[in-house]
């Protein structure tokens, strides 16, 4: 019996089923160093902070009374409205983890040892709320444009406003959440996006400090665009050729029928080119979804392995009116795995016994808003002491750990 696995390659949540006899992925697709946006910014830089108070209203800057789905102007004086003066809140950069820099305290509580002996959580109220805020220009010619603000990770129980409205809340410490604010954006004066994080509630028995420890991106697109996670790639090894499938999804978010044409090229790694589909015509209507897939062959495609983990680029660009509207790159590797009850695991057809460590996503004197490059590093000390596999313990991993990974040829 032979089941087939195929992975997305914008990290959706993949599901393993396991068979008696064997289990075989032809081939997969790894990393997708995608950016959908046409324009993608990094919000990193520039952040207000500071922290509230889970016990006392006064202290939490009275968020007790701010209603998530009042008008902007009904609370003139709270915090989430954009003329409230943060100037002397502490300036930093996220990624940012609040927790390392508090006290330790030895006690035989377990929330306490669960956090590494820090003090917060539900037994210190004065620790545990951080607030947050930002002010950002956009150029008033993107009036047209479509507006989303990205999330990688903020712990925990985040609500966002933007211009004083309500955004949402992101419950998850783990898992990344984007939210199309096009309606809240000001284009004649600044924006402001307010974001409160609770980290009273525990999600773990380890540490897991609190804030916005991951990064956070504006992405700009038209309103004719690929969609957060809209593309999957796979691909199929037919003897010497590889045959790359790409499925990109289209979302009109404009008024009338979109006419658009489509297509997606391959270069190597050093930007040869290598393959390019053909260019198909295009017809949406208002509001709604398309899944558009193409096919490009691959000859003698150099696989992915922990040896030489190569990674190929395929660019899809949507045109309309002779007129560039997306482009989004893709790395992506190409490698067969099988896994199989009596003889175990292969890669590209080779025996591999998987070396693997379990890691939590925090480094000492860091806690658990890690610089890029650390991703790499840690990496690298792992393979250089011999392992070849990585467990995520004990939730969805950041973007840029799976990156290190497949660039330096690590399964995860």
């Amino acid at each position: 019996m032979l089941l087939e696995i195929k992975f997305t390659c914008m990290r959706k949540t993949s599901s393993f089923a396991f068979c008696k006899l064997a289990i075989l992925l032809s081939a997969i697709v790894l990393n997708c160093t995608t950016s959908n946006a046409q324009n993608k910014i990094n919000l990193d830089e520039g952040w207000k902070f500071h922290l509230g108070n889970s016990s006392d209203p006064e202290k939490d800057f009275d968020y007790s009374k701010i209603s998530l789905f009042a008008k902007s102007n009904v609370f003139a004086t709270t915090v989430v409205n954009p003329k409230y003066s943060d100037t002397t809140w502490e300036s930093i950069n996220v990624p940012h983890d609040w927790v390392v820099g508090l006290p330790f305290e030895n006690s035989p509580l377990f929330e306490i040892e669960a956090h590494g002996f820090k003090t917060v959580g539900g037994l210190f109220p004065q620790n545990s709320i951080g607030w947050y805020r930002k002010h950002f220009e956009v150029d008033k010619k993107a009036i047209n444009k479509r507006f989303e603000i990205q999330f990688d990770g903020i712990y925990r129980n985040a609500a966002i406003w933007l211009n004083g409205f309500y955004v949402g809340t992101n419950f998850s410490g783990y898992v990344g959440k984007s939210y199309d604010i096009t309606d809240y954006m000001n284009f004649e004066t600044e924006n402001v996006i307010v974001v409160r994080v609770d980290a009273t509630q525990n999600e773990g028995w380890f540490y897991e400090g609190a804030g916005i420890y991951r990064h956070v991106w504006l992405n700009v697109t038209e309103k004719l665009h690929i969609p957060e996670d809209g593309l999957f790639i796979s691909s199929e090894i037919k003897g010497k050729n590889a045959e790359i499938s790409i499925e990109t999804t289209i979302q009109n978010n404009t008024l009338s029928v979109a006419k658009f044409k489509i297509h997606s090229t391959i270069t190597d790694r050093n930007g040869k080119f290598i393959g390019k589909t053909n260019e198909q015509e295009i017809s949406l209507n208002p509001n709604k979804n398309a899944v558009v897939k193409q096919k490009i062959n691959v000859n003698n495609p150099r696989l992915w392995s922990l040896e030489d983990p190569y990674l190929y680029k395929s660019t899809t660009i949507i045109r309309s009116e002779n007129k560039t509207i997306q482009e989004s790159k893709t790395r992506f590797g190409v490698r067969t795995l099988k896994f199989d009850a009596n003889e175990g695991f292969y890669l590209n057809g080779k025996h591999i016994k998987i070396l693997g460590t379990n890691n939590h996503q925090d480094h000492a004197g860091i806690g658990s808003a890690l610089p890029d490059f650390m991703q790499y590093y840690r990496i690298k000390l792992l393979k250089e002491m011999g392992s070849n596999a990585y467990r995520t313990s004990h939730n969805a991993p950041t973007p840029e750990l799976l990156e290190a990974c497949d660039s330096l040829g690590m399964l995860v």
